[in-house]
């Protein structure tokens, strides 16, 4: 089964040097997905000068792992947000990620990006009649919100439907090659951009920025890596999940023309079709689970499948993906400043929604390195404190986390080298002690430390994409312990385990 995003399978080629050189800019962005280089497109175009730093290739860690969506309704639903916050603040909502959607829109057209950007209109619909009030709910919230939003019978799925919630001028794209040839498009002596560039530590006190190629000085540091780098309070707020998707060939030409969300409980699917310049492929999404609970024993890609095949004519499977997400406990994201630093951004909390509130973000900050006012900046504020809002969200996820901790003084997989099966990582209590400990399929090892370095949780292993997870704030580390992604800034450290 092929391991790759569809974006990364079909995604232009574009590369970019790793910094090798001190550097001194106005603004340090760090992250290179849709909102890192959504804020330095921005920047740059207001005369400032930036560095983009991303650890591995631009574009290709959640911007790459996406659905390729650019929809306004909310995964966690628009009715949350109206129910949690009113109709004010779900009027800036709709119109932050709507405007935002004629953002990407306008950029694709001026610099002739071809990244299949197209108008869509968006469909949610339930599949049984116990979530058809949930629908209404969506209706009555997208109406209210300023979405052209309708209920309508005519909606073109192999599958039977009764009513669905259309919401019409929504979009979809390769967000992968959009984020890739805008980047290559934004390269210049202003806007220097850098992948393969580890940012091993930030330095607020006097700005800098330290990677293993070189120093940055800069006057504003920007966190757009999905999660903030390092230890935040805000980290507490946020739910770390996965979520999975495969990309199939049909054996008939029956691809839905649209963006369809399921109401299913307790997981739901999102459905939609992407043509690239060779094939047409149909998307599904969905089997979320929190990083590193999860059962490996469970075939989230078999799931997805046996979905597609149960509704379509499905010839292949030709790519399988997942991707990470925060969910906030208040069902906003957290944008601006970090509340002790004054010249530190975040953006992070997205949820599944990142295509359109990274852009977002990227708008609230730049305006404030500006000194610009910005009218939805007030509504994402990252140093917010809203106690009923997140209190129930808050509680699980923090007795959650207190829960993994725990946990460290009595789990262990197995007792020695030998019983970790080929392929495979385990927790293994040898003398005494943990270890992360990975065979190989040749019959080597490796042995690392399972306590994630950034709160000290233990990890579990993820036998899907063979990596080390951290169940508490969702850092990943592969089998060499080197960081993947999360809020970790180091790995795993390597113990020394003889095999005996």
């Amino acid at each position: 089964m092929n391991r790759t995003s569809l974006w990364e399978g079909t995604a232009a080629d574009v590369t970019f040097a790793p910094l090798a050189q001190d550097l001194e800019v106005d603004v340090a962005v760090i992250g290179g997905g849709i909102t890192g280089i959504t804020a330095a497109q921005l920047l740059s175009a207001a005369g400032k000068t930036v560095a983009v730093l991303e650890a591995h290739r631009i574009g290709r860690g959640t911007t790459g792992h996406s659905t390729g969506n650019l929809h306004v309704p909310l995964d966690e639903h628009l009715s949350t947000v109206r129910q949690k916050w009113g109709d004010d603040v779900l009027r800036v909502v709709c119109q932050s990620r709507q405007q935002m959607v004629e953002h990407i829109e306008r950029t694709v057209q001026e610099l002739g990006i071809d990244c299949g950007f197209a108008r869509r209109p968006h469909y949610i619909f339930p599949t049984e009649e116990s979530q058809v009030a949930t629908m209404e709910k969506e209706h009555d919230a997208a109406v209210a919100g300023g979405l052209a939003a309708t209920i309508t019978t005519d909606v073109p799925m192999p599958m039977a439907i009764g009513r669905a919630l259309r919401v019409d001028r929504q979009a979809q794209f390769q967000p992968l090659s959009y984020v890739a040839l805008l980047a290559r498009a934004l390269q210049s002596d202003r806007c220097r951009i850098y992948e393969q560039t580890k940012v091993e530590d930030y330095d607020t006190k006097t700005n800098t920025v330290t990677t293993h190629g070189g120093r940055v000085r800069t006057g504003k540091i920007i966190l757009a890596t999905h999660t903030p780098k390092g230890f935040h309070v805000v980290q507490t707020e946020l739910g770390p999940y996965r979520e999975y998707g495969i990309a199939v060939r049909l054996a008939d030409d029956a691809y839905p023309d649209g963006i369809f969300w399921t109401l299913e409980q307790p997981v739901h699917h999102s459905i939609r079709s992407f043509e690239s310049n060779v094939a047409k492929y149909l998307i599904v999404v969905g089997e979320k689970h929190k990083v590193g609970q999860h059962e490996n024993a469970e075939d989230y890609y078999g799931k997805l499948e046996a979905y597609a095949r149960q509704h379509f004519n499905v010839a292949s499977v030709a790519f399988t993906w997942s991707g990470q997400h925060y969910k906030p406990a208040d069902a906003l994201p957290f944008i601006g400043h970090s509340g002790t630093h004054a010249d530190l951004y975040l953006a992070t909390g997205f949820s599944t929604s990142g295509l359109l509130y990274g852009p977002v973000a990227a708008r609230i900050i730049t305006d404030d390195i500006l000194g610009r006012p910005n009218e939805w900046a007030e509504t994402y504020r990252a140093n917010r404190f809203t106690p009923v809002k997140s209190a129930k969200d808050f509680a699980k996820e923090n007795v959650d986390v207190a829960t993994r901790y725990f946990e460290y003084l009595r789990r262990a997989d197995v007792d020695a080298v030998a019983d970790v099966p080929p392929g495979e990582g385990c927790i293994a209590k040898i003398g005494g002690e943990r270890v992360a400990l990975h065979r190989a399929a040749d019959g080597s090892w490796t042995a690392l430390s399972p306590v994630c370095p950034h709160m000290g949780c233990l990890v579990h292993w993820n036998t899907f994409e063979k990596s080390w997870d951290c169940p508490c704030h969702g850092s990943r580390f592969a089998v060499d312990g080197e960081v993947i992604e999360g809020p970790a800034l180091a790995g795993l450290k390597r113990k020394e385990v003889r095999e005996e």
